[in-house]
């Protein structure tokens, strides 16, 4: 008998699949898409990445605008609409179930120019240096 591995080594080749599946459909639809809430009006926005529940019914979507500026009102307003963009995704995508979506705030941009500021320090330069 075969043992079953268990979801806790990572996601599996359908759920990163179906992500990219999701996040390739979501840009296109935010970049075509007109909105009416403010907060989104003339703002482009990045989709960094899509994550998917084993049972693909759930999806968590890492966005931010680009520049980062105001991107906690971004996000607040993708999830308003987040019901709407579910409805209009399911017209572009071809899997059994069109998972419902919530967006979170992507802090990879932020946390990476933070990491290079570290990095620029003069005292962590010096302790970087070959000498």
């Amino acid at each position: 008998m075969t043992k079953r591995f268990s979801n806790s080594s990572g996601p599996s080749q359908r759920q990163l699949r179906a992500g990219e599946v999701l996040r390739h459909a979501l840009v296109e639809i935010i970049q075509r898409e007109t909105f009416h809430d403010p907060a989104l009006a003339g703002v482009s926005v990045t989709v960094s990445e899509v994550r998917v529940s084993p049972d693909l019914k759930q999806a968590s979507v890492y966005a931010a605008p680009l520049g980062g500026e105001n991107q906690g009102e971004v996000v607040a307003a993708l999830n308003k609409g987040a019901a709407y963009l579910r409805g209009l995704l399911g017209k572009n995508i071809d899997l059994k179930f069109t998972p419902a979506l919530t967006f979170l705030s992507d802090e990879t941009f932020s946390e990476a120019e933070r990491i290079d500021a570290l990095l620029a320090r003069p005292d962590v330069a010096r302790d970087l240096s070959d000498e």
